[in-house]
């Protein structure tokens, strides 16, 4: 394992690679406000980052990455267009796999610039790939915002339609979503009898658990009204499964996912920008006709992107985490800005993996 100095020598070097390209250095805080993480991911968070109390700030966080302190920075202060780079440690708890570092240095650059997003992808994702140019790493990539977008056109209810998209990132509860909006499985026994009851408190002058009796009965009424509705049809199902298996290089994948569009609409304007931003990665020369593109990736591990997602990884070392990702994340700037909103994209790379994959590939 590489050395502490060795890693802070080579974040530097990467750090200055971003300098010379337009980022401006920051250096967010280690402790983070715990409610803001809270507010974004849910409880969920609490079993990947350190927590502690401060008597007068409240719940703090060890910073577990950078993009969230830096949009929040961005979206107080900052001119646009704007660029950062920084490096500096993260922090998560690894409770199952001892193995992994539960505290590494991550060197990052972001960019907010609303004038032209496929431009900006290209600049992150070219960027990225040179500072990793002598690596022997496969690229992976992807696009959330052509799932986001075929879901948001389904023939649904707007509430069936809002809790996929809060599982897009949980494959196994968006599947059970689809299959259940779909009747193709049959109610389970307890949803059954409870939909046919008046109301699970009626008779009782107890309530047990947090929810109110009012919340109670108004989750009830949600749960029959969803029962009523129709199924989505086959058809768009069917289109949807076809979308998610997308797995090819770019120009066949967009070949693909032309074809899909024809059943699915919704998602022509996301595949517009995807065949924009494969001509921009073109322009900087990255060889589109052999990059790898995937509908579905990214959707386990990057939580709060919306759009663009890209990996570097070292496929002889499976075992290992992303060496370098990135990716769009619009929708984080319009959470954190308090009404504005910027597009934005950017990446981390991994100088003690860089290091550690040196001496095994040389």
């Amino acid at each position: 394992m590489p050395n502490r100095s060795d890693i802070q020598t080579r974040a530097a070097r990467l750090r200055m690679g971003f300098e010379a390209a337009g980022g401006r250095v920051v250096d967010p805080p280690l402790l983070q406000p715990a409610g803001t993480l809270l507010g974004l991911y849910g409880e969920d968070i609490r079993a990947r980052a350190y927590v502690t109390i401060d008597a007068l700030r409240g719940e703090q966080m060890l910073r577990p990455d950078f993009t969230v302190p830096v949009v929040q920075m961005h979206m107080r202060d900052g001119a646009e267009p704007a660029r950062y780079t920084y490096s500096g440690e993260v922090f998560r708890r690894q409770e199952i796999d001892a193995d992994r570092a539960n505290e590494y240095v991550q060197v990052g650059y972001e960019v907010f610039d609303r004038d032209n997003p496929a431009a900006a992808d290209a600049e992150v994702f070219a960027l990225f790939a040179l500072q990793v140019r002598d690596l022997k790493l496969r690229a992976a990539t992807g696009d959330i915002g052509i799932l986001m977008a075929a879901v948001q056109g389904l023939n649904t209810s707007a509430r069936r339609k809002a809790a996929l998209m809060r599982h897009i990132w949980r494959p196994k509860r968006f599947r059970a979503l689809l299959d259940r909006y779909a009747h193709r499985v049959s109610v389970p026994a307890p949803r059954e009898a409870l939909l046919s009851t008046d109301g699970v408190l009626t008779g009782s002058s107890v309530e047990i658990g947090k929810r109110s009796r009012a919340e109670i009965d108004e989750r009830i009424e949600a749960l029959r009204e969803d029962a009523a509705l129709p199924p989505i049809a086959e058809k768009e199902l069917l289109a949807l499964e076809a979308l998610m298996a997308v797995r090819e290089t770019v120009p066949y994948a967009l070949e693909q996912m032309r074809d899909i569009a024809v059943d699915l609409p919704s998602i022509s304007q996301a595949l517009n920008s995807f065949e924009a931003r494969a001509a921009a990665l073109a322009a900087r020369g990255v060889d589109v006709e052999s990059l790898d593109f995937e509908v579905s990736y990214g959707r386990t591990s990057m939580e709060y992107y919306d759009g663009f997602v890209f990996g570097f990884y070292a496929e002889t070392r499976p075992d290992l985490p992303p060496i370098a990702s990135g990716g769009r994340y619009d929708a984080l700037t319009r959470q954190l800005g308090q009404g504005a909103e910027i597009p934005a994209v950017g990446g981390v790379l991994r100088p003690d993996l860089m290091l550690m994959l040196e001496e095994t590939q040389s």
